[in-house]
């Protein structure tokens, strides 16, 4: 059955949405003009406009969730994101997975934000929401999905999968319905893409605010009073987009196998530029609300802020970037529309500012090398270099797209090892960062002039050779660019600690906001350099085994960083004993992991029959028989045990996600301790599937040795046994169990098989012995010669390829995060309160 209501209902909501975007934009343009004889009735038609619009988005999102959740999928959408064994949170996931969820989500926050603002600032409301819906309206333009004069207008996540898919079947059956979905995308069934995306967003649509501020300003010649009311909002955006940011890296940690939190992908650096221009612009904000300098600089920073969303937006989501990102989303053909999209408010911000700019004030003042304004400027130029650096090579397939456009040829191409291209730019960008966060506090709080200044600086400056002298022979950190790095870092932190001293012990916690979130910056600055910089392969390949064929330079460093790990057989590693002890997979309502040998498949991927009892610590959680439910069936963790002399051992492990049709994913596992992470994933394993050799067979006696795959084997003994498990037998039946001796390389091994006889006709079923890649069978027993007859099948022996790496000092990064995010808070909640009590005051 194609359920056809709900899609039809959420194509409605959405073009209900895009009209009352409209007119909530118009409306509020009409009450911004300032016709007092209609502005009652015109205030009111905006509002009410708005809200219908968000009544309609929120429609759109139940209508999306309900096909998702009720696996509709007769729905392209739902049909290409998820599947039917999907927990609800990965559920929520799908949501978001594709272009037309993410876009739903983005109107979403807009949505809320636009309601918090129209019931918190009656003032700007008419201008500001003006912006506001205009933006909706380009953004729910994005969902359309209807074809005017022959021009695609968005991609509505309410298609029919019959109109998607050209394939055979929906000749024959237009109601044709598959059973279940494509699923979701290994990578994002993590719990950190449950909320990443949400936050990321969240921190793209509060970029809208400060510009709308800004915009309505400069239109409605109200060139300084704009920034009181965005300032608040300026810091609220940049702690959730850097929150956001921040947790993606977080979830690569977690998720992918590249050894690091940050790729330099070319979709990372489009959401760090804005970023850093953000957080530039609040700077000089800030700036203007003490000193009324840097104005002109701060509308600059603002609208480039929004703007750089923007285009971020359109190299994720126009195909631009090609295979030069993991992350950015196929082309749907919106690439046209969202240039125009970015193209538009380029025009319209660039439009506005230069209009207004001769009527913006500025300081006649001259800036002096020891004042606030000075130092801020050159740290706000700083973030604007830093993101400029980036931001370049980042738009080199534009770039190539441009010129290609106008009949030129040009193929730019974005750095061979991205990392190490941008990371020795950005080091030094980052030095000068944590001096001038350290610095430029001194001139924040007190008025400084060369004497002053060398007084403030002389403590903090020996307090930091010191502790950088420590640092240094304990740390071991010897090249120069990091030794500047770290007592850059360690200067910022002692500088802005004597600040926060000196305001808790005179003023409150309400002003210490930015230097604690400056002691944040520089602790992920040197939790960085010693977690990258430092970072230490410890599987280290001294056998010579080339593990990788391939003949290049990235496949023998492979080769020495990894190495192979026997099922059973222990190997040292670094100042470890390692012992890979097999497969293991994840059982729902069981606390740790089952071995995945003791469970049998069904025909439901997700369910599994237990062939012996499985307990944990003790306790018995199933019985032999069970049929239980695996939490992904994709999934199988590989358990490495690691034993140190002196230390509590420990296991991890490390997982491998098959999905043919997405390609395999993976994950690390890591082991955290306070001064460094110990980092492991799988970079090879033998295959599911098991091969099996031609079958030798061996005759021989009680006692006697002979060899199978190069292990000694010998006889050891012939019993008659009662019975067989899973086995009826009769009185007249016979069961006779050999026990064969094998000699391992590392331990002794015992195959016990049986000849069976049951009425009156033969089996040899194989016994296994995992550990050695082989299975053994008794097949005939001869009296007359005392002789005894095996089978033998060889296959290969189970291992795995092991990555480890140490990573030194990374809970500094981690903590400097929680720092910065607490630090941000603060400043939020005084620059909010400044705004709140000036506006009771009735200035707003």
């Amino acid at each position: 059955m194609v359920h056809t209501f709900i899609g039809d209902l959420g194509h409605l909501f959405v073009i209900i949405s895009f009209v009352t975007s409209i007119l909530a934009a118009y409306a509020y343009f009409k009450v911004a003009q300032g016709n007092t004889i209609e502005q009652h009735r015109w205030i009111k038609l905006a509002r009410g406009a708005f809200y219908a619009h968000g009544t309609a988005i929120l429609g759109v999102v139940f209508c999306l969730f309900y096909i998702i959740y009720n696996h509709y999928f007769e729905y392209h959408y739902a049909w290409s994101h998820s599947s039917r064994n999907l927990p609800t949170h990965y559920m929520i996931s799908c949501f978001w997975e594709g272009q037309e969820g993410s876009f739903l989500l983005w109107l979403f926050w807009h949505v809320v934000l636009g309601v918090i603002l129209i019931n918190t600032n009656k003032k700007w409301e008419a201008p500001v929401m003006a912006i506001f819906a205009a933006v909706q309206a380009f953004l729910v333009s994005m969902i359309l999905g209807i074809v005017v004069f022959e021009f695609k207008i968005g991609s509505s996540p309410f298609i029919l999968l019959r109109e998607a898919m050209d394939a055979p079947i929906f000749s024959i059956n237009p109601d044709f319905v598959p059973e279940d979905g494509t699923g979701l995308n290994p990578l994002l069934q993590n719990y950190w893409m449950v909320i990443h995306p949400p936050t990321l967003f969240l921190g793209f649509a509060t970029t809208l605010i400060p510009f709308a501020y800004c915009m309505a300003g400069l239109w409605k010649k109200e060139y300084q009073a704009w920034v009181r009311p965005a300032l608040p909002w300026a810091l609220f955006s940049a702690m959730i987009l850097g929150v956001g940011i921040l947790m993606g890296a977080y979830w690569a940690y977690e998720t992918l196998n590249f050894g690091g939190y940050w790729n330099w992908d070319p979709v990372e650096n489009a959401v760090y530029v804005p970023w850093l221009i953000l957080v530039a612009s609040y700077h000089t904000m800030i700036t203007y609300k003490k000193s009324s300098t840097g104005l002109k600089t701060s509308i600059i920073l603002v609208t480039a802020t929004f703007l750089l969303i923007l285009y971020a937006t359109f190299l994720t989501r126009s195909g631009i970037l090609g295979e030069s990102s993991v992350h950015s989303f196929t082309d749907l053909g919106l690439s046209g529309q969202l240039l125009i999209y970015f193209l538009a408010f380029v025009a319209l911000s660039t439009f506005i500012i230069v209009r207004s700019w001769k009527y913006i004030p500025t300081s006649e003042k001259e800036i002096s090398t020891y004042s606030r304004e000075f130092w801020i400027f050159i740290g706000a130029t700083t973030l604007c270099l830093m993101g400029f650096q980036v931001l370049v090579p980042t738009s080199y397939p534009v770039y190539n797209a441009i010129v290609e456009f106008f009949g030129g040829f040009s193929n730019l191409a974005p750095p061979a090892d991205q990392v190490a291209f941008y990371t020795k730019f950005q080091l030094y960008f980052g030095i000068a960062i944590a001096i001038l966060s350290g610095t430029g506090q001194f001139f924040w709080w007190k008025k400084m002039d060369k004497v002053s200044l060398k007084n403030a600086l002389i403590t903090p400056l020996l307090i930091t050779l010191v502790l950088a002298t420590f640092a240094m022979v304990f740390s071991g950190v010897k090249k120069i660019e990091y030794i500047i790095l770290l007592t850059a870092g360690i200067y910022s932190i002692v500088a802005n600690t004597v600040i926060l001293i000196a305001i808790l012990r005179n003023s409150s916690l309400k002003l210490a906001g930015g230097s604690i979130a400056h002691i944040g910056v520089a602790m992920i600055l040197i939790g960085i350099m010693f977690s990258s910089g430092y970072s230490n392969v410890v599987s280290l390949n001294n056998t010579g085994l080339l593990i990788f064929k391939d003949d290049n330079e990235a496949m023998r460093k492979e080769n020495v960083e990894n190495v192979v790990l026997w099922l059973n057989e222990p190997r040292n590693m670094d100042q470890y004993a390692l012992t890979y002890k097999g497969r293991r997979i994840e059982i729902a309502g069981f606390p740790g992991y089952v071995v995945k040998k003791t469970v049998v498949p069904t025909n439901d991927p997700y369910q599994v029959i237990t062939e012996e009892e499985i307990l944990h610590e003790g306790k018995k959680y199933f019985d032999k028989g069970d049929t239980l439910r695996l939490v992904n069936p994709e999934n199988t963790y590989y358990q490495v045990d690691y034993n140190k002399p002196g230390e509590t051992s420990f296991s991890l492990y490390p997982r491998l996600q098959i999905n043919p049709s997405m390609g395999n994913i993976a994950s690390p596992d890591i082991k955290r301790d306070v001064h460094r992470d110990l980092y492991t994933h799988i970079s090879a394993t033998l295959p599911e599937e098991v091969e099996w050799s031609d079958t030798e067979k061996y005759q021989v006696k009680l006692g006697e040795k002979f060899f199978i795959n190069d292990y000694v084997a010998v006889l050891d003994g012939l019993t008659r046994v009662d019975g067989v498990e899973g086995i009826e037998l009769g009185p007249e039946d016979i069961v006779v169990k050999a026990t064969v001796k094998i000699f391992g390389k590392a331990n002794d091994y015992v195959a016990e098989p049986v000849y069976i006889i049951k009425d009156r006709m033969a089996a040899s079923p194989p016994e296994y012995v995992d550990d050695l890649g082989l299975k053994i069978a008794l097949d005939k027993i001869t009296p007359e010669e005392n002789t005894f007859s095996f089978s033998v099948n060889t296959t290969q022996k189970d291992y795995i390829v092991l990555k480890a790496i140490e990573k030194p000092m990374i809970n500094i990064l981690w903590s400097g995060t929680l720092l910065l995010v607490f630090g941000f808070i603060i400043a939020i909640r005084r620059r909010y309160g400044e705004f709140i009590k000036m506006r009771n005051k009735g200035v707003e």
